[in-house]
């Protein structure tokens, strides 16, 4: 038996109520359990409880034996002075409050169902399983997934909206230079996303639009400043490109940044950081308002067309500086627009609009549902039990499932483990 499940247990009522007993023998009826405390003091608080007939408002404290509540140092504690009962799995010893009056116990394993400790210990089980409800999360009826997933995908939008403010706060609240931070660690995919998120930090936002009218000026920048500008290359635009930073960086008293580690390696050429770099420059270039429109934005291929950008004319044969390829446009596609659109712009949007009081998010929901279902071995493994995905909104909640639930064992906070439970 653990603690969690106790409290599980006890918050959803998962016990007989009939001919409730205290250890004492006093009769006890259950008018509320409380309401989950998650700080300090009593487990669950403004319970109502009767007890031998005379009705309780106050809180409840759980423990497996009664004897925790010494361990614990409760009997010293004033916090726990107005708790009414105490809820444990074992009575081993009769506990007092701070004034030495009793406190009513109630034994709980004498109420629980020998079913639903099968179904727990079924759910973690120790074999080595992906997740431990594996073999029967698709027993869920739909109705219980489908409100489970929308929670899990406003639940992974208000993580991200916790690290937007934290980008909002070092852009001194300014929203446009925000989004192009956060479009730049994008950019960066996995592998370079820190190096060009720190590029992004490195220079005011402002520097960015004085020299947006010249896309030169905005790769040198970019380049320079993500530390790729600093070799002898012997390449005429690569030349051109290092004496237009060091311009910059005289004019707008640039810092470079001392390390900055920018990854070629286990890349598709499609996704070296100089091409991503070069979108990202022509991208600003085309515009340095793009919050405002996507603001206003509400059909996904007017999103296509704010990025419908391609790198500038040298890197259309060329991959590096050293070395010419066969020409090709390099325009950001439709899946990496996609990737900025999940990642970064509808987060990035649902948090403006919370930010501004708003309360219907149907804009925000209804591209994201139009974007297809990610692929990556996380959704493939849960097409694996049965659990398909039709569009990325549905892709992003199984992603918040598998990483923030099932990674950290919380199947007694999850909505399917809950009902797994329970059945």
């Amino acid at each position: 038996m653990k603690e969690n499940l106790l409290h599980f247990i006890w918050k959803l009522k998962l016990f007989s109520f009939n001919n409730l007993q205290s250890c004492s023998g006093e009769p006890i009826q259950i008018n509320s359990v409380g309401i989950e405390n998650f700080n300090a003091g009593p487990d669950f608080l403004n319970a109502k409880i009767e007890i031998n007939g005379q009705l309780w408002a106050g809180n409840v404290e759980i423990h497996l034996n009664s004897s925790d509540w010494y361990h614990h140092q409760h009997e010293i504690d004033e916090n726990y002075d107005s708790v009414i009962l105490h809820v444990v799995w074992t009575h081993d010893i009769d506990v007092f409050r701070k004034d030495n009056k009793p406190i009513s116990t109630l034994e709980l394993k004498n109420y629980v169902s020998a079913e639903l400790l099968v179904n727990y210990q079924e759910l973690f089980d120790k074999r080595k399983h992906w997740i431990n409800c594996e073999n029967s999360i698709s027993t869920i009826d739909s109705f219980t997934l489908k409100n489970w997933i929308e929670r899990l995908y406003f639940e992974r939008l208000e993580q991200k909206a916790t690290y937007f403010q934290e980008v909002l706060n070092k852009t001194n609240n300014n929203w446009e230079a925000t989004l192009f931070v956060l479009l730049a660690k994008n950019f960066g995919l996995k592998i370079n996303a820190e190096a060009f998120l720190n590029t992004a930090l490195s220079f005011d936002f402002s520097t960015l639009r004085k020299v947006a009218h010249n896309q030169q000026q905005v790769e040198a920048l970019l380049l320079g400043q993500a530390g790729m500008l600093f070799e002898v290359v012997e390449n005429e635009y690569f030349k051109q490109l290092k004496n237009s930073y060091n311009y910059l960086k005289v004019k707008f008293k640039l810092v470079s940044i001392s390390k900055n580690e920018i990854h070629f390696f286990r890349l598709r050429p499609n996704n070296f950081p100089t091409i991503r770099l070069s979108q990202l420059a022509s991208l600003y270039h085309k515009s340095q308002n793009i919050f405002s429109e996507i603001i206003e934005i509400e059909q996904l291929e007017d999103f296509y067309k704010v990025f419908n950008v391609s790198t500038s004319d040298f890197w259309k044969t060329h991959y590096t500086f050293q070395k010419e390829s066969k020409k090709s446009s390099k325009k950001l596609t439709k899946s990496f627009i996609d990737l900025l659109l999940i990642n970064t712009v509808i987060p990035l949007k649902f948090m403006y609009l919370k930010s501004m009081g708003a309360t219907d998010y149907s804009s925000v929901i209804s591209i994201i549902e139009q974007l297809k279902p990610e692929n990556n071995t996380i959704i493939s493994k849960f097409e694996d039990l049965k659990i398909e995905s039709n569009n990325a909104f549905e892709t992003q909640a199984l992603l918040q499932l598998k990483n923030e639930y099932c990674s950290k064992q919380l199947c007694l906070q999850c909505a399917i483990g809950k009902e797994l439970l329970k059945s």
